[in-house]
């Protein structure tokens, strides 16, 4: 099969932030808020320097792209966004945009985000193909069913396979074949993916405020649940804070149930009684639907009935 390839510019300081770091994910985001369609979950990501630096230094797999405010992103990736804080990471949107780093707007920004990120030592940079524009300042795609798209997966491929890291190769009797590698999502990137496929609001509530929204798991990272669409819910805050304590469940009918806990520890919960029964609202993709097996596990492992 043929796979697509993505070379993008990457910056200079979010390429030195990261490079040595231990991290299962990275937000390669832009300035501004572009639609970034170019690639499918699993194919090539790589980022190459800023001319005269014409090399390929990295990548990863692609699993979403989506864009949202930068406090956000912080607050998804933290310094997986290539910055020490979040104030830095807002001076440099700042100064792709001419604006003043003082200025307060929560600035939208892109975000492709990648999995199994890898870095190659110097020696191993891969020069950018010959047909490399220089005025090419965001990135350009490239497929492996031409030669040079070609090229490019077996030039990673052989630095990956001699580095020993499995990162992008998932059977090494595949290798120089190219094929999609599932994203191995982590905890940002399954933030993003369930508030974007959740269309940005409550399963319950329609809420649409994105500060007040958490993407929940169904069955918690800690207790053996995957960070995976179909393990997730977009909930209001106080709603996940109730969900992942037992007091509130969704049945496998996809109903809101709320226990009769809330009323008898609380004395309260009016709010919380007028939504039981309701239906949520859940993703036009069924393999983006919450998994009847975990719903069923926090029924009988987590809610109080």
């Amino acid at each position: 099969m043929s796979v697509n390839i993505v070379i993008a510019v990457t910056d200079g300081d979010w390429f030195e932030t990261l490079r040595n770091a231990a991290v299962d994910e990275v937000n390669f985001w832009s300035p501004s808020p572009r639609v970034f369609q170019a690639l499918q979950p699993g194919e090539l990501f790589l980022f190459k320097l800023h001319a005269p630096r014409n090399f390929i230094v990295g990548g990863g797999v692609f699993a979403h792209a989506d864009e949202m405010p930068c406090s956000l992103a912080w607050e998804a990736f933290g310094q997986k966004n290539g910055a020490r804080s979040l104030v830095e990471m807002r001076q440099r949107i700042a100064k792709y945009r001419s604006v003043s780093p003082t200025e307060r707007e929560d600035f939208h920004v892109g975000c492709r985000i990648l999995t199994q990120p890898f870095f190659f030592e110097e020696a191993d940079w891969i020069p950018v193909p010959n047909d490399w524009s220089p005025n090419i300042v965001s990135f350009k795609t490239y497929s492996t069913s031409n030669s040079l798209g070609l090229e490019l997966w077996d030039g990673v491929q052989a630095r990956l396979n001699a580095t020993g890291s499995a990162s992008v190769r998932e059977d090494r009797s595949r290798f120089g074949e190219p094929y999609l590698v599932k994203p191995r999502l982590g905890q940002g990137a399954f933030r993003a993916l369930v508030t974007d496929i959740y269309s940005r609001k409550c399963a319950v509530t329609g809420e649409k405020t994105l500060p007040a929204l958490d993407a929940a798991h169904i069955k918690p990272y800690a207790d053996g649940g995957e960070h995976e669409a179909g393990n997730g819910l977009l909930l209001r805050r106080d709603l996940h804070s109730l969900f992942d304590a037992g007091y509130v469940t969704i049945d496998v009918a996809l109903r809101f149930n709320v226990s009769s806990k809330i009323k008898e520890e609380f004395e309260n919960g009016r709010e919380y009684y007028a939504l039981d029964g309701k239906r949520l609202n859940v993703p036009e993709r069924i393999d983006w639907r919450p998994r009847a097996e975990l719903l069923r596990w926090h029924n009988e492992e987590r809610f109080f009935g």
